[in-house]
């Protein structure tokens, strides 16, 4: 009887039903090809925002998931940095962030450098420059020593923990993870999307570090998924996925890592949750696109600033129903000042004026429908 996955003589020759999958992997497949497609018919600048957006929400939710919370400003700032984007965000940033940031951008920009020992001890020292996580010193850039006992997942109260996981000796690691690296370089058909699957389930198991496990799991999924693209540049971010279904990822990787050598119910879920990231960047890719096509049309008409403040709140979210009182607070203009702006703009066709007449009158974009 074995514990845990890791156990069974056989390991790490994992098995899975492919014809099971099969449908699957196709249909996130086809997913990849369509968002690449649609994000053809953006303009450079609107796809270097996008970028932008899609890498900072990666690092920030891929620290999320392990209960670390990143400074969203800064990451935005130190991503802009990295990928050559003006950005009015904060000069300064935590050297933490930058750190985080450098190693997360490295598994995707750099993607078809090789994967190695050196390169994994690099993005860990990275994730931990202070070699603290929390109140406690880690050993960073290197291989956990399991000195103070076999390293275990645990939750629940002091003296009544509960152990999900418990991963392989400290001393079997330099074999295991040189085993792991071998089958990612080396010659087999497995499709680049299943390898992310694989690599990320695999990695987490081994769990080589003393913390940070998960993200650098995370990371050579990604790097994995680069490959599979052929492009350093993510629209979809399936650490955002993870993180919204984080209670399933535990879940099922608890229930893997103690099953069998097959695992595909992991392989399913893994690219299930790659497709629902896939789809709901295709709905932000949407909407995006609908404010390009806006801005487009808004172009032949002479907006002031004060119009194009206002449009430019409305299309990021405005919360509630925008009237001629909102619109002269917004842009510290008089009543008669933003009655003229606002027929102007309903004139043109870049705002839809409500049928309820005096105090209940609104404005829309033309995107939304009245409610």
């Amino acid at each position: 009887m074995h514990d845990f996955i890791h156990e069974y003589p056989d390991w790490p020759n994992f098995r899975w039903n492919g014809d099971l999958l099969a449908a699957r992997l196709a249909e996130v497949r086809h997913q990849q090809g369509r968002l690449l497609g649609r994000l053809d018919a953006l303009g450079l600048r609107t796809r270097e925002h996008t970028l932008l957006d899609t890498l900072s929400e990666d690092v920030l939710k891929s620290s999320e998931i392990e209960g670390d919370r990143l400074d969203l400003q800064q990451v935005r700032s130190s991503v802009a940095r990295r990928i050559g984007l003006e950005y009015a965000g904060p000069r300064f940033v935590d050297r933490d962030v930058d750190s985080v940031v450098e190693m997360m951008l490295d598994a995707t920009t750099n993607f078809q450098a090789p994967l190695t020992r050196d390169r994994l001890f690099a993005w860990h020292a990275a994730l931990f420059p202070a070699a603290r996580s929390a109140m406690r010193s880690i050993r960073v850039g290197n291989f956990r020593l399991d000195s103070t006992g076999p390293m275990q997942v645990v939750s629940g109260p002091i003296g009544r923990e509960r152990v999900h996981f418990q991963a392989p000796a400290a001393a079997s690691l330099p074999v295991e993870v040189d085993s792991f690296l071998a089958w990612f370089h080396g010659p087999n058909d497995t499709d680049w999307v299943m390898k992310a699957a694989i690599a990320h389930f695999w990695l987490v198991t081994l769990h080589p570090f003393d913390d940070g496990n998960g993200r650098i799991a995370r990371a050579v999924a990604d790097l994995a998924l680069a490959r599979s693209e052929q492009s350093s540049q993510r629209f979809y971010s399936l650490s955002g996925q993870i993180r919204l279904e984080r209670d399933d990822y535990y879940s099922i990787l608890e229930q893997s890592q103690r099953g069998s050598l097959d695992i595909t119910p992991w392989l399913d879920w893994f690219l299930g949750c790659m497709g629902r990231a896939i789809s709901r960047a295709q709905s932000t890719l949407s909407s995006v696109l609908d404010q390009a096509r806006f801005w487009q049309s808004a172009a032949q008409f002479p907006l002031n600033e004060r119009q194009r403040l206002v449009l430019t709140r409305l299309l990021a979210g405005f919360q509630g129903n925008l009237t001629s009182a909102k619109y002269a607070a917004l842009t510290k203009a008089s009543h008669d000042t933003a009655l003229r702006d606002l027929s102007a703009l309903v004139a043109w066709g870049l705002l839809h004026r409500s049928s309820s007449g005096g105090r209940s009158t609104h404005y829309t974009l033309p995107l939304t429908s009245d409610p």
